[in-house]
């Protein structure tokens, strides 16, 4: 990562300064508002004194060769960095997943352990079981909510953990500081995937987490166009990252970059009206006789609500409620009467979206249903809010549920 003295990101600042400052040095942006988009795969020396001495460091800022980056994306990355309190440099991916694996191959070897939460993306867990065995590393799971069996779970191997707080599906809030203090005092790396906050709701590093990794195809990007993932950490370990990442050949394209960097200068605002339609949304649906439970840890009463209030500064328009009782084909009825709401992965984007949930299957510990819910409680949904009007929103609930109920 270059220099962060001579940026102009206002590291004093506060955040919705810094996503519009950041990463838009003179010498990326020259007289215009945004870095152009650089597209090169050759950099070339203006002469072979410049090229005898070439990049003194490994380094942002520095050109070398296009798998290295040029200013469209060095911007991004610094951009991301100054919004992570505690970051030294950020890596780019080109997806979220890459950015885990990238992650993860950089602090693990051979005969190690990770543990991982037992409510991880989905594609994380194929990891653990996939990937990262093939490469002679054990994955151990454990349950997001018990400090204790973390703790008990650690082993003399055990190298890294990674954490998802929130949950993608479940929306399970994980006391990070409480975990993050003892892996520390352990030895082992925390790993966090802090899509669903972003540091804008949650400064992981800030809570003791050693390395945050966001998909930005999601919030950052913001209109479903793009897909990237990053990992900022402090001085030791982005280096780590860095050399893992350059061994690997990972790069992003600069046109997906400045899309990025576009999508990041409206992301607090657009945060804020996702965050708001959410609560109207979830208010609604707790009120209904229909729902068994409303996952939202932004919603006072649901669970894991206390525990956001005292780490989070903000949310995001995703999460997910169960049905009372009934059958998965009710539950599909549900989501083909909506008409505002997609049926879609991903989410962060302007657009509402819905996809069935079934944790179950997915969960090596067992615990689902969520507390409070009978057994026949099972079937859930996941929304992902976008910037309708709300109360269309709602409308399009309720459409939904009429067909559930007549279903």
């Amino acid at each position: 990562m270059a220099d962060k003295s001579s940026d102009n990101s206002g590291q004093s600042a506060g955040i919705g300064t810094r996503i519009v400052k950041a990463g838009r040095r003179k010498e990326w942006t020259g007289p215009v508002v945004n870095p152009p988009v650089w597209r090169a795969s050759t950099h070339l020396y203006e002469d072979m004194a410049a090229h005898t001495e070439g990049p003194k460091t490994n380094e942002d800022g520095r050109f070398f060769y296009g798998r290295r980056g040029a200013p469209t994306q060095w911007a991004l990355a610094e951009a991301l960095t100054a919004l992570e309190p505690g970051a030294a440099g950020t890596m780019l991916y080109p997806s979220g997943v890459a950015a885990i694996a990238g992650t993860l191959l950089a602090v693990l070897r051979p005969g190690d352990t990770v543990l991982m939460t037992d409510n991880a993306y989905d594609p994380s867990r194929a990891m653990g079981r996939g990937l990262l065995k093939e490469f002679g590393i054990e994955t151990r799971f454990f349950d997001p909510l018990d400090v204790s069996a973390f703790e008990a779970a650690i082993c003399q191997n055990t190298r890294a953990v990674l954490f998802e707080s929130p949950g993608s599906l479940t929306m399970e809030v994980q006391d990070v500081p409480a975990m993050t203090a003892i892996a520390r005092e352990r030895g082992v790396v925390s790993i966090i995937d802090n899509t669903w906050a972003s540091p804008l709701g949650f400064p992981a590093l800030e809570r003791g987490v050693d390395i945050a990794v966001m998909s930005l195809s999601k919030h950052v990007g913001g209109h479903s166009d793009l897909m990237m993932g990053s990992a900022s950490a402090g001085p030791d370990l982005y280096a780590k990252l860095r050399r893992r990442a350059q061994s690997l050949g990972q790069v992003v394209s600069p046109d997906d970059a400045a899309l990025a960097l576009r999508g990041l200068r409206t992301l607090q605002v657009r945060l804020q009206r996702e965050t708001a339609s959410a609560l109207h949304v979830t208010r609604w649906l707790a009120n209904r006789e229909e729902i068994a439970a409303v996952l939202c840890p932004m919603l006072p009463g649901a669970p894991g609500h206390e525990l956001w209030k005292r780490d989070f500064t903000g949310g995001c328009g995703l999460f997910s409620f169960v049905f009372h009782g009934k059958t998965a084909s009710h539950r599909n009825r549900f989501i083909d009467a909506m008409e505002h709401f997609g049926i879609g992965y991903s989410w962060g984007g302007y657009e509402s979206l819905a996809i069935p949930v079934d944790p179950a299957p997915l969960r090596s510990l067992g615990n689902w249903p969520p507390a409070g819910c009978y057994e026949q409680d099972r079937f859930g949904v996941r929304l992902a809010i976008g910037l309708e009007d709300p109360e269309d929103l709602v409308a399009d609930l309720e459409r939904g549920l009429a067909a559930w109920r007549n279903g």
